[in-house]
Protein backbone atom coordinates (compact mmCIF):
# COMPACT_ATOMS: atom_id res chain seq x y z
CA UNK A 1 0.00 0.00 0.00
CA UNK A 2 1.36 3.33 -1.03
CA UNK A 3 1.20 6.30 1.25
CA UNK A 4 -0.11 9.62 -0.13
CA UNK A 5 0.93 12.65 1.90
CA UNK A 6 -1.58 15.45 2.45
CA UNK A 7 0.36 17.96 0.31
CA UNK A 8 0.47 15.59 -2.60
CA UNK A 9 -3.23 14.90 -2.36
CA UNK A 10 -3.99 18.66 -2.37
CA UNK A 11 -1.85 19.28 -5.42
CA UNK A 12 -3.42 16.41 -7.27
CA UNK A 13 -6.87 17.81 -6.70
CA UNK A 14 -6.25 21.60 -6.73
CA UNK A 15 -4.08 21.97 -9.85
CA UNK A 16 -6.64 20.50 -12.27
CA UNK A 17 -9.37 22.52 -10.56
CA UNK A 18 -7.40 25.71 -10.99
CA UNK A 19 -6.85 24.96 -14.66
CA UNK A 20 -10.56 24.39 -15.20
CA UNK A 21 -11.41 27.60 -13.31
CA UNK A 22 -8.84 29.56 -15.30
CA UNK A 23 -10.28 28.24 -18.57
CA UNK A 24 -13.82 29.14 -17.53
CA UNK A 25 -12.77 32.67 -16.51
CA UNK A 26 -10.79 33.14 -19.74
CA UNK A 27 -13.72 32.03 -21.88
CA UNK A 28 -16.12 34.26 -19.90
CA UNK A 29 -13.82 37.30 -20.17
CA UNK A 30 -13.30 36.64 -23.87
CA UNK A 31 -17.05 36.58 -24.47
CA UNK A 32 -17.53 39.68 -22.27
CA UNK A 33 -14.85 41.62 -24.15
CA UNK A 34 -16.29 40.48 -27.47
CA UNK A 35 -19.81 41.53 -26.45
CA UNK A 36 -18.54 44.86 -25.08
CA UNK A 37 -16.71 45.59 -28.30
CA UNK A 38 -19.76 44.62 -30.31
CA UNK A 39 -21.94 46.92 -28.20
CA UNK A 40 -19.35 49.72 -28.45
CA UNK A 41 -19.18 49.32 -32.20
CA UNK A 42 -22.90 50.08 -32.36
CA UNK A 43 -22.47 53.36 -30.41
CA UNK A 44 -21.95 56.63 -32.25
CA UNK A 45 -18.36 57.87 -32.23
CA UNK A 46 -17.03 60.18 -29.55
CA UNK A 47 -16.49 63.82 -30.60
CA UNK A 48 -13.07 64.51 -32.18
CA UNK A 49 -10.36 64.60 -29.55
CA UNK A 50 -6.84 66.05 -29.57
CA UNK A 51 -3.83 63.83 -29.16
CA UNK A 52 -1.80 62.85 -27.34
CA UNK A 53 -4.04 61.92 -24.44
CA UNK A 54 -1.93 60.73 -21.53
CA UNK A 55 -2.90 58.09 -18.97
CA UNK A 56 -4.41 59.57 -15.78
CA UNK A 57 -3.99 63.22 -16.87
CA UNK A 58 -5.58 63.21 -20.34
CA UNK A 59 -4.97 66.42 -22.31
CA UNK A 60 -4.01 68.49 -19.27
CA UNK A 61 -0.26 68.65 -20.18
CA UNK A 62 -1.13 70.39 -23.47
CA UNK A 63 -3.24 72.96 -21.60
CA UNK A 64 -0.40 73.65 -19.16
CA UNK A 65 2.28 73.83 -21.87
CA UNK A 66 0.19 76.38 -23.81
CA UNK A 67 0.77 78.88 -20.94
CA UNK A 68 -2.33 80.88 -21.84
CA UNK A 69 -5.90 80.86 -20.51
CA UNK A 70 -7.54 77.51 -21.18
CA UNK A 71 -10.30 79.04 -23.31
CA UNK A 72 -7.76 80.37 -25.82
CA UNK A 73 -6.13 76.94 -26.08
CA UNK A 74 -9.57 75.32 -26.59
CA UNK A 75 -10.62 77.68 -29.36
CA UNK A 76 -7.29 77.46 -31.16
CA UNK A 77 -7.47 73.67 -30.89
CA UNK A 78 -10.96 73.55 -32.39
CA UNK A 79 -9.98 75.91 -35.18
CA UNK A 80 -6.96 73.73 -36.02
CA UNK A 81 -9.14 70.61 -35.89
CA UNK A 82 -11.86 72.34 -37.97
CA UNK A 83 -14.62 71.12 -35.67
CA UNK A 84 -17.56 72.69 -33.84
CA UNK A 85 -17.53 70.09 -31.08
CA UNK A 86 -14.71 68.16 -29.47
CA UNK A 87 -13.88 66.06 -26.44
CA UNK A 88 -11.03 67.08 -24.17
CA UNK A 89 -9.94 64.46 -21.65
CA UNK A 90 -9.12 65.57 -18.11
CA UNK A 91 -7.66 63.82 -15.08
CA UNK A 92 -9.85 61.22 -13.40
CA UNK A 93 -11.68 60.32 -16.61
CA UNK A 94 -13.63 63.59 -16.80
CA UNK A 95 -14.41 65.05 -20.23
CA UNK A 96 -14.92 68.62 -21.42
CA UNK A 97 -17.14 68.97 -24.49
CA UNK A 98 -16.91 72.53 -25.90
CA UNK A 99 -19.55 73.43 -28.49
CA UNK A 100 -19.48 76.12 -31.20
CA UNK A 101 -22.48 74.96 -33.25
CA UNK A 102 -25.92 76.49 -32.46
CA UNK A 103 -27.72 73.33 -33.66
CA UNK A 104 -25.80 71.19 -31.16
CA UNK A 105 -26.31 73.83 -28.46
CA UNK A 106 -30.07 73.77 -29.09
CA UNK A 107 -30.11 69.98 -28.93
CA UNK A 108 -28.40 70.09 -25.55
CA UNK A 109 -30.45 72.85 -23.94
CA UNK A 110 -33.81 72.15 -25.57
CA UNK A 111 -34.29 68.53 -26.59
CA UNK A 112 -32.05 67.20 -23.82
CA UNK A 113 -32.31 69.96 -21.26
CA UNK A 114 -32.93 67.52 -18.39
CA UNK A 115 -29.97 65.36 -19.39
CA UNK A 116 -27.59 68.35 -19.23
CA UNK A 117 -29.06 69.94 -16.10
CA UNK A 118 -26.26 69.13 -13.66
CA UNK A 119 -23.35 71.43 -12.74
CA UNK A 120 -19.60 70.99 -12.39
CA UNK A 121 -17.94 70.81 -9.00
CA UNK A 122 -15.08 73.28 -8.65
CA UNK A 123 -13.26 75.06 -5.85
CA UNK A 124 -14.57 78.45 -7.01
CA UNK A 125 -18.22 77.44 -7.38
CA UNK A 126 -18.14 75.67 -4.01
CA UNK A 127 -16.70 78.74 -2.29
CA UNK A 128 -19.01 81.42 -3.68
CA UNK A 129 -22.16 79.27 -3.36
CA UNK A 130 -21.51 78.58 0.31
CA UNK A 131 -21.14 74.87 -0.27
CA UNK A 132 -23.80 74.67 -3.00
CA UNK A 133 -26.84 76.16 -1.26
CA UNK A 134 -27.72 78.71 -4.01
CA UNK A 135 -29.23 78.50 -7.50
CA UNK A 136 -26.88 78.89 -10.46
CA UNK A 137 -23.83 76.93 -9.29
CA UNK A 138 -25.69 74.17 -7.44
CA UNK A 139 -25.80 70.56 -8.71
CA UNK A 140 -29.15 69.36 -10.03
CA UNK A 141 -30.76 68.35 -6.74
CA UNK A 142 -33.47 69.24 -4.24
CA UNK A 143 -31.58 72.31 -3.02
CA UNK A 144 -31.59 73.69 -6.55
CA UNK A 145 -35.33 72.99 -6.88
CA UNK A 146 -36.00 74.76 -3.60
CA UNK A 147 -34.01 77.88 -4.51
CA UNK A 148 -35.31 77.96 -8.07
CA UNK A 149 -38.88 77.93 -6.78
CA UNK A 150 -38.12 80.86 -4.48
CA UNK A 151 -36.70 82.81 -7.40
CA UNK A 152 -39.50 82.19 -9.86
CA UNK A 153 -42.33 82.77 -7.39
CA UNK A 154 -40.90 85.47 -5.11
CA UNK A 155 -37.97 87.30 -6.73
CA UNK A 156 -38.32 87.70 -10.51
CA UNK A 157 -42.10 87.83 -10.92
CA UNK A 158 -43.55 90.68 -13.03
CA UNK A 159 -45.03 92.22 -9.88
CA UNK A 160 -41.62 92.32 -8.18
CA UNK A 161 -40.07 93.88 -11.28
CA UNK A 162 -42.60 96.72 -11.22
CA UNK A 163 -42.23 97.05 -7.44
CA UNK A 164 -38.48 97.70 -7.79
CA UNK A 165 -38.62 100.08 -10.78
CA UNK A 166 -38.24 103.25 -8.71
CA UNK A 167 -34.91 102.01 -7.38
CA UNK A 168 -33.68 101.26 -10.91
CA UNK A 169 -34.82 104.71 -12.06
CA UNK A 170 -32.84 106.36 -9.25
CA UNK A 171 -29.65 104.68 -10.43
CA UNK A 172 -30.28 105.58 -14.08
CA UNK A 173 -30.51 109.22 -12.96
CA UNK A 174 -27.41 108.88 -10.78
CA UNK A 175 -25.48 107.51 -13.78
CA UNK A 176 -26.30 110.64 -15.78
CA UNK A 177 -25.46 112.85 -12.81
CA UNK A 178 -22.07 111.18 -12.43
CA UNK A 179 -21.11 111.50 -16.10
CA UNK A 180 -22.50 115.04 -16.28
CA UNK A 181 -20.45 116.06 -13.23
CA UNK A 182 -17.25 114.91 -14.90
CA UNK A 183 -18.31 116.51 -18.17
CA UNK A 184 -18.86 119.90 -16.51
CA UNK A 185 -15.43 119.58 -14.86
CA UNK A 186 -13.83 118.95 -18.26
CA UNK A 187 -12.79 115.45 -17.23
CA UNK A 188 -12.82 112.24 -19.22
CA UNK A 189 -14.94 109.27 -18.11
CA UNK A 190 -13.70 105.76 -17.45
CA UNK A 191 -16.63 103.92 -18.99
CA UNK A 192 -15.63 100.68 -17.31
CA UNK A 193 -16.06 102.38 -13.95
CA UNK A 194 -19.30 104.06 -15.08
CA UNK A 195 -20.93 100.89 -16.42
CA UNK A 196 -19.88 98.68 -13.52
CA UNK A 197 -20.81 101.43 -11.05
CA UNK A 198 -24.32 101.65 -12.51
CA UNK A 199 -24.86 97.87 -12.48
CA UNK A 200 -23.46 97.54 -8.97
CA UNK A 201 -25.67 100.39 -7.76
CA UNK A 202 -28.81 98.87 -9.28
CA UNK A 203 -28.18 95.50 -7.70
CA UNK A 204 -27.22 96.90 -4.29
CA UNK A 205 -30.29 99.13 -4.36
CA UNK A 206 -32.80 96.41 -5.23
CA UNK A 207 -31.09 93.82 -3.01
CA UNK A 208 -30.11 95.86 0.05
CA UNK A 209 -31.99 99.13 -0.46
CA UNK A 210 -28.81 101.22 -0.59
CA UNK A 211 -26.22 102.45 -3.06
CA UNK A 212 -23.35 102.51 -0.59
CA UNK A 213 -22.26 99.54 1.49
CA UNK A 214 -22.41 101.44 4.81
CA UNK A 215 -25.28 103.60 5.97
CA UNK A 216 -22.73 106.03 7.38
CA UNK A 217 -21.11 106.57 3.96
CA UNK A 218 -21.68 110.02 2.53
CA UNK A 219 -22.47 110.17 -1.21
CA UNK A 220 -19.50 111.27 -3.29
CA UNK A 221 -19.70 114.79 -4.66
CA UNK A 222 -19.93 113.64 -8.28
CA UNK A 223 -22.17 110.62 -7.65
CA UNK A 224 -19.36 108.18 -8.33
CA UNK A 225 -18.50 105.04 -6.38
CA UNK A 226 -16.74 105.14 -3.04
CA UNK A 227 -13.74 102.99 -2.18
CA UNK A 228 -15.90 100.24 -0.69
CA UNK A 229 -18.14 100.06 -3.75
CA UNK A 230 -15.11 99.85 -6.07
CA UNK A 231 -13.64 97.01 -3.99
CA UNK A 232 -17.01 95.27 -3.86
CA UNK A 233 -17.39 95.21 -7.65
CA UNK A 234 -13.74 94.32 -8.24
CA UNK A 235 -14.14 91.31 -5.94
CA UNK A 236 -17.23 90.23 -7.86
CA UNK A 237 -15.33 90.23 -11.15
CA UNK A 238 -12.37 88.43 -9.58
CA UNK A 239 -14.60 85.67 -8.23
CA UNK A 240 -16.27 85.31 -11.64
CA UNK A 241 -12.91 84.98 -13.38
CA UNK A 242 -11.91 82.00 -11.25
CA UNK A 243 -15.29 80.30 -10.95
CA UNK A 244 -14.63 77.22 -13.13
CA UNK A 245 -11.52 75.43 -14.44
CA UNK A 246 -9.05 77.93 -13.05
CA UNK A 247 -7.40 76.12 -10.13
CA UNK A 248 -5.20 73.06 -10.42
CA UNK A 249 -7.45 71.55 -7.78
CA UNK A 250 -10.37 71.74 -10.23
CA UNK A 251 -8.55 69.09 -12.26
CA UNK A 252 -7.30 67.19 -9.19
CA UNK A 253 -9.96 67.44 -6.44
CA UNK A 254 -7.62 65.65 -4.05
CA UNK A 255 -5.64 68.93 -3.94
CA UNK A 256 -8.56 71.02 -2.62
CA UNK A 257 -7.45 73.28 0.19
CA UNK A 258 -3.73 73.11 -0.60
CA UNK A 259 -3.66 76.32 -2.72
CA UNK A 260 -1.05 74.68 -4.96
CA UNK A 261 -1.12 77.33 -7.68
CA UNK A 262 -2.27 80.30 -5.58
CA UNK A 263 -5.71 80.50 -7.22
CA UNK A 264 -7.61 79.17 -4.21
CA UNK A 265 -6.29 82.04 -2.12
CA UNK A 266 -7.44 84.57 -4.75
CA UNK A 267 -10.94 83.05 -4.79
CA UNK A 268 -11.20 82.95 -1.01
CA UNK A 269 -10.06 86.56 -0.66
CA UNK A 270 -12.55 87.77 -3.28
CA UNK A 271 -15.35 85.81 -1.64
CA UNK A 272 -14.42 87.17 1.79
CA UNK A 273 -14.42 90.73 0.41
CA UNK A 274 -17.89 90.37 -1.07
CA UNK A 275 -19.30 88.77 2.04
CA UNK A 276 -17.43 91.14 4.32
CA UNK A 277 -19.46 94.02 2.90
CA UNK A 278 -22.78 92.19 2.47
CA UNK A 279 -23.08 89.82 5.44
CA UNK A 280 -23.26 92.54 8.16
CA UNK A 281 -26.15 94.15 6.27
CA UNK A 282 -27.96 90.81 6.12
CA UNK A 283 -27.32 90.01 9.80
CA UNK A 284 -28.62 93.43 10.88
CA UNK A 285 -31.72 93.08 8.71
CA UNK A 286 -32.54 89.60 10.02
CA UNK A 287 -32.26 90.92 13.56
CA UNK A 288 -34.48 93.85 12.64
CA UNK A 289 -37.22 91.50 11.42
CA UNK A 290 -36.94 89.33 14.54
CA UNK A 291 -37.24 92.21 17.00
CA UNK A 292 -40.76 92.98 18.18
CA UNK A 293 -41.67 96.37 16.82
CA UNK A 294 -38.87 96.15 14.30
CA UNK A 295 -39.22 95.95 10.54
CA UNK A 296 -42.73 95.16 9.34
CA UNK A 297 -42.78 96.11 5.65
CA UNK A 298 -40.71 94.83 2.74
CA UNK A 299 -38.60 97.38 0.88
CA UNK A 300 -36.18 95.28 -1.17
CA UNK A 301 -35.24 91.74 -2.18
CA UNK A 302 -33.38 91.08 1.06
CA UNK A 303 -36.66 91.55 2.92
CA UNK A 304 -38.29 89.07 0.54
CA UNK A 305 -35.61 86.43 1.13
CA UNK A 306 -35.88 86.86 4.92
CA UNK A 307 -39.68 86.73 5.09
CA UNK A 308 -40.47 83.91 2.65
CA UNK A 309 -42.08 81.07 4.62
CA UNK A 310 -42.38 77.30 4.31
CA UNK A 311 -45.64 75.34 4.58
CA UNK A 312 -45.47 75.50 8.38
CA UNK A 313 -45.12 79.27 8.36
CA UNK A 314 -41.47 79.18 9.39
CA UNK A 315 -38.60 80.98 7.57
CA UNK A 316 -37.83 78.94 4.46
CA UNK A 317 -34.22 80.13 4.09
CA UNK A 318 -31.41 80.04 6.63
CA UNK A 319 -29.14 83.07 7.10
CA UNK A 320 -26.35 81.09 5.39
CA UNK A 321 -28.56 80.44 2.35
CA UNK A 322 -29.55 84.11 2.14
CA UNK A 323 -25.94 85.32 2.39
CA UNK A 324 -24.71 82.84 -0.20
CA UNK A 325 -27.55 83.64 -2.57
CA UNK A 326 -26.89 87.37 -2.22
CA UNK A 327 -23.29 86.76 -3.29
CA UNK A 328 -24.40 84.74 -6.31
CA UNK A 329 -26.95 87.39 -7.30
CA UNK A 330 -24.23 90.03 -7.44
CA UNK A 331 -22.00 87.77 -9.52
CA UNK A 332 -24.81 86.88 -11.93
CA UNK A 333 -26.04 90.41 -12.61
CA UNK A 334 -23.25 92.99 -12.67
CA UNK A 335 -20.91 91.45 -15.24
CA UNK A 336 -22.94 90.91 -18.39
CA UNK A 337 -24.64 94.32 -18.86
CA UNK A 338 -21.57 96.37 -17.90
CA UNK A 339 -19.21 94.47 -20.22
CA UNK A 340 -21.63 94.57 -23.16
CA UNK A 341 -22.21 98.32 -22.84
CA UNK A 342 -18.50 99.15 -22.45
CA UNK A 343 -17.77 97.22 -25.65
CA UNK A 344 -20.78 98.70 -27.46
CA UNK A 345 -19.64 102.21 -26.58
CA UNK A 346 -16.10 101.45 -27.77
CA UNK A 347 -17.38 100.14 -31.09
CA UNK A 348 -19.81 103.05 -31.53
CA UNK A 349 -17.17 105.68 -30.74
CA UNK A 350 -15.10 104.15 -33.54
CA UNK A 351 -18.15 104.22 -35.84
CA UNK A 352 -19.80 107.67 -35.53
CA UNK A 353 -22.25 106.72 -38.28
CA UNK A 354 -23.67 103.92 -36.14
CA UNK A 355 -23.74 106.10 -33.03
CA UNK A 356 -25.70 108.71 -34.98
CA UNK A 357 -28.33 106.09 -35.91
CA UNK A 358 -28.71 105.06 -32.28
CA UNK A 359 -29.04 108.63 -30.97
CA UNK A 360 -31.44 109.51 -33.80
CA UNK A 361 -33.68 106.61 -32.77
CA UNK A 362 -33.67 107.74 -29.14
CA UNK A 363 -34.50 111.33 -30.14
CA UNK A 364 -37.32 110.08 -32.34
CA UNK A 365 -38.82 107.76 -29.73
CA UNK A 366 -38.31 109.93 -26.65
CA UNK A 367 -38.28 113.40 -28.18
CA UNK A 368 -35.30 115.72 -28.24
CA UNK A 369 -35.01 117.91 -25.13
CA UNK A 370 -38.32 116.69 -23.69
CA UNK A 371 -37.34 114.02 -21.14
CA UNK A 372 -34.84 111.29 -20.40
CA UNK A 373 -35.32 107.80 -21.78
CA UNK A 374 -37.33 105.53 -19.47
CA UNK A 375 -37.86 101.77 -19.18
CA UNK A 376 -41.23 102.19 -20.89
CA UNK A 377 -39.33 103.21 -24.06
CA UNK A 378 -37.27 100.02 -24.27
CA UNK A 379 -39.74 98.19 -26.53
CA UNK A 380 -39.30 100.82 -29.26
CA UNK A 381 -35.52 101.24 -29.05
CA UNK A 382 -34.76 98.49 -31.54
CA UNK A 383 -31.53 99.95 -32.92
CA UNK A 384 -30.15 100.55 -29.42
CA UNK A 385 -30.98 96.95 -28.52
CA UNK A 386 -29.43 95.77 -31.79
CA UNK A 387 -26.20 97.48 -30.72
CA UNK A 388 -26.39 95.69 -27.38
CA UNK A 389 -27.10 92.35 -29.07
CA UNK A 390 -24.11 92.82 -31.33
CA UNK A 391 -21.92 93.52 -28.31
CA UNK A 392 -23.16 90.34 -26.62
CA UNK A 393 -22.47 88.38 -29.82
CA UNK A 394 -19.01 89.70 -30.58
CA UNK A 395 -17.71 90.56 -27.12
CA UNK A 396 -19.00 88.22 -24.39
CA UNK A 397 -17.37 88.61 -20.99
CA UNK A 398 -17.23 84.87 -20.27
CA UNK A 399 -15.77 82.56 -22.94
CA UNK A 400 -18.11 79.73 -21.92
CA UNK A 401 -21.47 79.25 -20.30
CA UNK A 402 -21.47 77.64 -16.87
CA UNK A 403 -20.85 73.91 -17.45
CA UNK A 404 -23.79 71.60 -18.13
CA UNK A 405 -22.96 68.11 -16.87
CA UNK A 406 -24.56 65.08 -18.54
CA UNK A 407 -26.50 62.98 -16.02
CA UNK A 408 -26.46 59.94 -18.31
CA UNK A 409 -24.92 58.60 -21.51
CA UNK A 410 -26.48 60.31 -24.50
CA UNK A 411 -26.02 61.18 -28.17
CA UNK A 412 -25.79 64.77 -29.41
CA UNK A 413 -25.11 65.88 -32.96
CA UNK A 414 -24.38 62.29 -33.95
CA UNK A 415 -21.70 61.92 -31.25
CA UNK A 416 -21.70 59.80 -28.12
CA UNK A 417 -21.46 61.93 -24.95
CA UNK A 418 -20.55 59.84 -21.88
CA UNK A 419 -22.26 60.39 -18.55
CA UNK A 420 -20.44 62.99 -16.46
CA UNK A 421 -19.15 64.99 -19.46
CA UNK A 422 -19.02 68.75 -18.94
CA UNK A 423 -20.68 70.47 -21.89
CA UNK A 424 -19.33 74.00 -22.43
CA UNK A 425 -21.33 76.18 -24.77
CA UNK A 426 -18.82 78.67 -26.12
CA UNK A 427 -20.14 82.22 -26.00
CA UNK A 428 -17.00 83.27 -27.83
CA UNK A 429 -17.22 80.56 -30.50
CA UNK A 430 -20.98 80.65 -31.12
CA UNK A 431 -21.00 84.39 -31.66
CA UNK A 432 -18.01 84.30 -34.02
CA UNK A 433 -18.88 81.15 -35.95
CA UNK A 434 -18.38 82.09 -39.65
CA UNK A 435 -20.86 79.38 -40.68
CA UNK A 436 -23.56 81.34 -38.84
CA UNK A 437 -22.43 84.96 -38.99
CA UNK A 438 -21.14 86.55 -42.22
CA UNK A 439 -18.06 88.69 -41.55
CA UNK A 440 -18.23 87.65 -37.88
CA UNK A 441 -15.56 90.04 -36.55
CA UNK A 442 -17.34 93.13 -37.88
CA UNK A 443 -19.53 95.08 -35.44
CA UNK A 444 -22.77 95.37 -37.39
CA UNK A 445 -26.03 96.03 -35.47
CA UNK A 446 -27.97 95.92 -38.73
CA UNK A 447 -27.70 92.13 -38.81
CA UNK A 448 -30.11 91.97 -35.85
CA UNK A 449 -32.76 94.16 -37.48
CA UNK A 450 -33.76 91.68 -40.17
CA UNK A 451 -37.39 90.72 -39.67
CA UNK A 452 -37.23 87.16 -38.37
CA UNK A 453 -40.55 85.33 -38.51
CA UNK A 454 -42.57 88.53 -38.36
CA UNK A 455 -41.20 89.62 -34.99
CA UNK A 456 -40.84 93.39 -35.02
CA UNK A 457 -39.35 94.01 -31.59
CA UNK A 458 -35.68 93.22 -31.07
CA UNK A 459 -35.03 91.09 -27.98
CA UNK A 460 -31.70 90.76 -26.20
CA UNK A 461 -32.28 87.05 -25.53
CA UNK A 462 -31.12 84.90 -28.47
CA UNK A 463 -33.58 82.00 -28.50
CA UNK A 464 -31.81 80.10 -31.28
CA UNK A 465 -28.51 80.09 -29.36
CA UNK A 466 -26.59 81.59 -32.28
CA UNK A 467 -24.91 83.55 -29.51
CA UNK A 468 -25.56 83.78 -25.76
CA UNK A 469 -26.59 86.96 -24.01
CA UNK A 470 -28.51 85.41 -21.11
CA UNK A 471 -28.36 81.64 -20.75
CA UNK A 472 -31.51 79.60 -21.41
CA UNK A 473 -33.02 76.28 -20.36
CA UNK A 474 -33.89 75.03 -16.88
CA UNK A 475 -30.42 76.10 -15.68
CA UNK A 476 -30.66 79.37 -17.55
CA UNK A 477 -30.94 82.97 -16.35
CA UNK A 478 -34.24 83.62 -14.55
CA UNK A 479 -33.86 87.41 -14.63
CA UNK A 480 -33.70 88.17 -18.36
CA UNK A 481 -36.23 91.01 -18.00
CA UNK A 482 -34.04 92.71 -15.41
CA UNK A 483 -30.92 92.07 -17.50
CA UNK A 484 -32.60 93.56 -20.57
CA UNK A 485 -33.70 96.66 -18.65
CA UNK A 486 -30.28 97.25 -17.10
CA UNK A 487 -28.41 96.80 -20.40
CA UNK A 488 -30.74 98.91 -22.52
CA UNK A 489 -31.16 101.73 -20.01
CA UNK A 490 -27.42 101.94 -19.40
CA UNK A 491 -26.59 102.17 -23.10
CA UNK A 492 -29.54 104.41 -23.98
CA UNK A 493 -28.83 106.97 -21.23
CA UNK A 494 -25.14 107.21 -22.20
CA UNK A 495 -26.07 107.78 -25.85
CA UNK A 496 -29.00 110.10 -25.28
CA UNK A 497 -27.35 112.45 -22.83
CA UNK A 498 -23.82 112.75 -24.22
CA UNK A 499 -21.78 112.84 -27.40
CA UNK A 500 -18.56 110.84 -27.04
CA UNK A 501 -15.08 111.15 -28.48
CA UNK A 502 -11.79 109.34 -27.75
CA UNK A 503 -9.34 110.91 -25.30
CA UNK A 504 -5.99 112.49 -26.16
CA UNK A 505 -7.00 113.66 -29.60
CA UNK A 506 -7.18 110.08 -30.89
CA UNK A 507 -9.56 109.32 -33.72
CA UNK A 508 -10.35 105.80 -32.51
CA UNK A 509 -10.11 103.69 -29.38
CA UNK A 510 -8.07 100.52 -29.11
CA UNK A 511 -10.31 97.44 -29.38
CA UNK A 512 -7.70 94.90 -28.28
CA UNK A 513 -8.88 92.12 -25.98
CA UNK A 514 -7.23 91.38 -22.66
CA UNK A 515 -4.83 88.43 -22.87
CA UNK A 516 -6.33 86.64 -19.89
CA UNK A 517 -9.98 87.42 -20.66
CA UNK A 518 -12.42 88.93 -23.15
CA UNK A 519 -12.84 92.44 -21.74
CA UNK A 520 -11.13 95.40 -23.36
CA UNK A 521 -7.40 95.21 -22.71
CA UNK A 522 -7.51 98.81 -21.47
CA UNK A 523 -10.58 100.34 -19.78
CA UNK A 524 -12.47 102.58 -22.17
CA UNK A 525 -11.69 106.28 -21.57
CA UNK A 526 -13.76 108.84 -23.47
CA UNK A 527 -14.70 112.53 -23.39
CA UNK A 528 -18.43 113.31 -22.94
CA UNK A 529 -20.17 116.39 -24.26
CA UNK A 530 -23.73 117.33 -23.32
CA UNK A 531 -26.34 117.07 -26.09
CA UNK A 532 -29.55 117.88 -24.20
CA UNK A 533 -31.07 120.97 -22.60
CA UNK A 534 -29.44 121.76 -19.24
CA UNK A 535 -32.63 121.28 -17.19
CA UNK A 536 -32.84 117.59 -18.17
CA UNK A 537 -29.66 116.60 -16.36
CA UNK A 538 -30.48 115.31 -12.85
CA UNK A 539 -29.31 117.22 -9.80
CA UNK A 540 -28.62 114.75 -6.98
Amino acid sequence: MSIVYPGEASAAVIIPSLLVTFLIISITLSKLIKNTRAAASKLPPLPPSPSPSWPLVGNLPAIIIHKKPMFRWVHKLMKDMNTDICLIRLPGGANLVPVLDPAIAREMLRKQDATFADRSISFGSHAVSGGYVTTAAVPYNDQWRKMRKVFTSEIVSPARHVWLQEKRDEEADNLVFYVHSRCMAGKSVDLRVATRHYCGNVMRKIMFGRRYMLMSCEPTADGGPGKMEVKHVEAVFTALKYLYWSCLSDFFPCLWGWNVDGKEKIINEANETIRGYQDPIIDARIQEWRNNGGKTEMDDLLDVFITVKDEQGKPLLTPHEIKSQATEIMMASIDNPSNAVEWAMAELINRPDLMAKATEEIDRVVGKDSRLVQESDIGRLNYVKACAREAFRLHPLAPFNAPHVATQDTTVGGYFIPKGSHALLSRYGLGRNPKVWPDPLRFDPERHLENDGGVDEVALVEKELRFISFSTGRRGCVATVLGTCMTTMLLARLLQCFAWTPVGGNKTVDLSEAEDGLSLATPLMALPKTRLARHLYPVV
